[in-house]
């Protein structure tokens, strides 16, 4: 049996720093391009949202403090969390990450629509590697290194978490850099990103999955049973 690794923080003090630093991120105005086409999005809107108030800043995490599971996409979609100021809400993506997180018994319920909804998750914490929605949904190098802090914080406050599971290519490679970077072990050369790949770090088990956009989810790229299956495997790889 795997020994899971012992927080070095307590609940009450996780939560409390989750809370320092749900402030800083959204206060965060590091990236001037960022900050300009989060801001001009909001201002402008879609039309089908032309009468809701957007959020318009930087999107901390969400979930549960005490989470075994961390989750990490790639960044806010300017017309979902951008609008919306919850991760993975309001958009096609967030649809199809929380209904199968309500299958796998992650989260209360299957409908993300905006904050007030009152959906919970359990055992699992969802986060980005960028925090502000980017042009084309393409951050630059400079602006993943600028909020590469933030994720860090995060995984320090979890560092009792088992499975991190990384949603497509870009938040896969960002994570093993980071932790490469922070001297965990990690074979060489670095791993590739596939659907269903598992890396061990340092006690750690990376889970990476193909990202919910309706570029893989419309064109059968991703389905729902493959979706499910990365879910089953993390609750099955938490518990061991």
């Amino acid at each position: 049996m795997t020994t899971m690794p012992q927080s070095s923080f307590s609940q009450k003090e996780v939560a409390s720093r989750l809370s320092v630093l749900e402030r800083e991120v959204i206060k965060c105005q590091l990236c001037p391009r960022l900050v300009e086409w989060r801001r001009r999005v909001a201002a402008e809107k879609r039309a089908s949202f032309r009468d809701e108030e957007y959020w318009g800043k930087a999107v901390p995490g969400f979930g549960d403090p005490a989470a075994r599971l961390l989750i990490i996409g790639l960044a806010p979609a300017a017309h979902g969390a951008n609008r919306t100021g919850r991760m993975f809400t309001g958009d096609r993506s967030g649809d199809w990450l929380y209904r199968a997180l309500y299958r796998a018994g992650f989260a209360t319920q299957p409908e993300a629509e905006d904050r007030e909804d009152g959906l919970e998750l359990k055992d699992a914490w969802v986060t980005a590697t960028v925090r502000c929605a980017p042009p084309g949904n393409k951050p630059t190098t400079q602006e993943r290194e600028t909020c590469r802090p933030y994720l860090e914080s995060e995984l320090d406050l979890f560092d009792s978490a088992r499975v991190i599971v990384t949603l497509g290519g870009f938040a896969f490679a960002s994570l093993l850099r980071i932790q490469r970077a922070r001297g965990a072990s990690i074979d060489r050369p670095m791993p590739k990103f596939r659907h269903g790949v598992e890396v061990e770090i340092d006690g750690k088990v990376l889970l990476a999955s193909y990202h919910p956009s309706q570029q893989n989810t419309f064109t059968g790229t991703l389905t729902e049973p493959m979706f499910d299956a990365i879910w089953a495997r993390a609750a099955e790889l938490i518990t061991v």
